[in-house]
């Protein structure tokens, strides 16, 4: 390289990235790197599908940021592209009813909307699987983060839609994939009785990634995203490092690669160093807090709020100040903490308090300026 600085400066016209794309989470890598065992696990199972046959029905369980989406969208990719399969992926945390997961389906396997009103559950039901049996279709539907239909009080009706879809219709032939980053949520112990009888699923554990291995995926996206020799080793090697200790998380990562290439670039720097990543890590590492704050109510935003400006107090006073600027009653505003608390944003842990019995306690596991910055 060149002593001269000119040399080491970026043009207005210049960038160090190669292809940007390369950094947004839909990104899909041409190889799936260390998800074969879970890979197999899953191919296996929808394997009766390619035979016109019900699939097994699959749990994909693990933390967030371990494969486990991917896994779905390549398996999905190339059974559309290989085989007669109808596949489709539903995002539990946009549509997290069951009348929301049934409109998914009807859309997808439409290609346009049902209507936004005047459908029962009922009709919208009978018409997916009249078009199912009239193709002679094998349905596979993966239900994405499924946790929030659970906490919802969701899930159980949902599921049991779906797996007598072929007692309530005959020739009927539907595959479920629960997808769930919830570790503490025990899908079948949470489910219906009536559910679990027929919910028989294979398990699969996308278990988190070792640095190593963090190294070694997000490689190919330095490769493809960015221009030769604009993120070297060492700066790869502390990226893997800082992602490993936000759970393994590989969203912390590549959203780290994206901001660090930025702020490069802010300095019209050829390459990105060490003070870079050190400088996107304080945004990146709420990757997750941002992700979970968006998907929020506006209700739900509002507790998030009161609880930031009350952080630590009394569930019964933080709902004094709650009422004020909502019009819902207490049992809402319990179910809202219930969710909040499943979604690892706050703690609502019981507490004695002195003349009023037991109470919960409310407090973020979060910089309050962190979580007020990204609502």
């Amino acid at each position: 390289m060149s002593d001269d600085p000119e040399d080491r400066m970026l043009g207005w016209d210049e960038s160090v990235f190669r292809d940007e794309h390369v950094f947004e989470i839909d990104w899909l890598p041409e190889t799936f790197k260390h998800r074969d065992t879970q890979m197999e696990t899953l191919k296996y199972a929808l394997r009766p599908a390619v035979r016109g046959s019900r699939p097994l029905n699959v749990i994909a369980r693990g933390p967030p940021g371990t494969g486990k989406t991917t896994a779905v969208q390549i398996l999905f990719d190339e059974l559309t592209a290989q085989t007669d399969v109808k596949t489709v992926r539903v995002n539990c945390q946009m549509d997290s009813t069951r009348y929301a997961v049934f409109s998914r389906l009807f859309a997808e396997i439409f290609d346009y909307e049902p209507p936004s009103s005047g459908i029962s559950f009922k009709k919208l039901f009978s018409q997916i699987t009249d078009k199912l049996v009239e193709e002679d279709e094998v349905l596979v539907v993966a239900l994405d983060d499924v946790n929030y239909l659970f906490y919802e009080s969701e899930a159980s009706d949902t599921l049991y839609s779906l797996l007598r879809a072929h007692e309530a219709h005959s020739g009927a032939k539907i595959g479920v994939i629960c997808v769930s980053s919830d570790l503490e949520l025990d899908v079948i112990d949470a489910l219906d009785t009536r559910v679990q009888s027929v919910f028989r699923p294979e398990e699969v554990y996308f278990n988190t990634y070792g640095q190593a291995e963090i190294a070694d995926i997000l490689s190919e996206r330095v490769e493809r995203g960015f221009n030769e020799g604009v993120v070297g080793p060492t700066v790869l090697d502390r990226v893997a490092e800082l992602t490993e200790e936000q759970g393994g998380d590989l969203r912390v990562g590549i959203d780290l690669l994206r901001r660090a290439g930025m702020n490069a670039e802010m300095r019209a720097s050829r390459s990105v160093e060490p003070e870079d990543v050190a400088e996107a890590y304080d945004k990146s590492k709420y990757v997750h807090l941002s992700r979970r704050l968006q998907e929020l109510s506006d209700s739900e935003t509002a507790l998030v709020e009161v609880i930031a400006a009350h952080d630590g107090q009394q569930a019964g006073d933080i709902y004094d100040a709650f009422s004020e600027q909502t019009d819902l009653g207490y049992t809402r505003y319990s179910e809202i903490i219930n969710k909040l608390d499943q979604l690892d944003i706050i703690d609502a842990d019981y507490t004695n308090v002195e003349g009023r019995g037991r109470s919960r306690e409310l407090t973020l596991n979060y910089d309050a300026d962190a979580v007020l910055e990204r609502l």
